[in-house]
C-alpha cells in the first residue's frame, strides 16, 4: 500500500508546487500593468465642491516587494491628509486587485476592484457607517502624470460623490521632457532607473525594493531576465 501511495502523494506535491508557482507568477504578472505607478510623486491635494478650504501638498511613492516568490507593491505617503500607506496585491482566486490603506489614524482599511482602460478602480463597504468608499488612480501624459480620485457614496450605493483629489508629477521629470525609458528593470521588467551590478555585467531596477530583491539572489533574476529576453 505504501509503495502505491507514494507516487500519488509525489505528484499531489508537484501538483501543488505548479498551482503556487503559476499563482506567485500571477501576481507578478497583473501587477506589472501599474509598472508606471513606481517611482516618487510630488503631488497637489484638492477638495471638492470646498471652496473656501485650502488644498494640500503631499507627496507618495510606490515600489515593488519581494518575499521568496511573492510579490506586491507598497506605498508611502508624507503629508497626505487621509492617507500614510498602504499594499497592493493581487487575487488571483478573485481576479481582484487588493489595498490595504493605513490613514493617518492609523486605522487598515481593504479596498478591492480591477484594473480597466488603464484606470485601477478600487472600493470598500465601511462597516460602521454603510458608506461605499472609492479610489481611482491612474497615470497620464506618457507616465509623467498620476491622478487619484476618491469618492463616497451613502447608504452603499453606487452615486459616488467626490470628496478629495490629488494630481501629481514624477519626481524629477517634466511634462516636456516625458519620453519612454529604454532601460529595463531586471527584477520588476519597468522601467529602470538605477544600475547593479552582478559578475561585471551592468542592469537596471526601477525602486528599492527591486533593488533588495536583487541583491539578495542576482543570479535568479539575471538568468529569468535574460531568458524572457532571449524570447522577444
Amino acid at each position: 500500500m505504501k509503495t502505491l501511495l507514494r507516487p500519488v502523494l509525489c505528484a499531489l506535491l508537484l501538483a501543488g508546487l505548479a498551482v503556487s508557482a503559476r499563482s506567485d507568477n500571477a501576481s507578478k504578472e497583473a501587477l506589472a500593468q501599474l509598472h508606471e505607478f513606481i517611482g516618487k510623486w510630488n503631488g497637489n491635494g484638492n477638495p471638492a465642491g470646498k471652496k473656501t478650504v485650502v488644498g494640500w501638498k503631499e507627496t507618495f511613492s510606490w515600489g515593488w516587494r519581494f518575499k521568496g516568490d511573492d510579490a506586491w507593491l507598497t506605498l508611502e505617503v508624507e503629508g497626505g491628509k487621509y492617507f500614510k500607506s498602504g499594499e497592493l496585491r493581487w487575487d488571483d482566486a478573485k481576479k481582484l486587485f487588493k489595498f490595504t490603506a493605513v490613514t493617518k489614524e492609523g486605522e487598515k482599511q481593504l479596498f478591492e476592484g480591477t484594473y480597466k482602460k488603464e484606470n485601477l478602480t478600487l472600493e470598500r463597504l465601511d462597516p460602521k457607517t454603510n458608506e461605499r468608499q472609492q479610489f481611482t488612480m491612474n497615470t497620464a501624459a506618457e507616465g509623467i502624470r498620476f491622478n487619484i480620485n476618491y469618492k463616497k457614496a451613502s447608504g452603499g450605493g453606487k452615486l459616488f460623490s467626490p470628496v478629495y483629489s490629488v494630481q501629481a508629477n514624477k519626481d524629477g521629470e517634466s511634462l516636456a521632457a516625458a519620453k519612454e525609458s529604454k532601460n529595463v528593470c531586471v527584477v520588476s521588467g519597468g522601467a529602470g532607473t538605477s544600475t547593479v551590478s552582478f559578475k561585471g555585467e551592468t542592469f537596471y531596477v526601477c525602486c528599492s525594493g527591486c533593488r533588495d530583491a536583487f541583491n539578495e539572489n542576482p543570479e535568479k533574476y539575471v538568468k529569468e531576465f535574460k531568458a524572457k529576453k532571449g524570447k522577444n
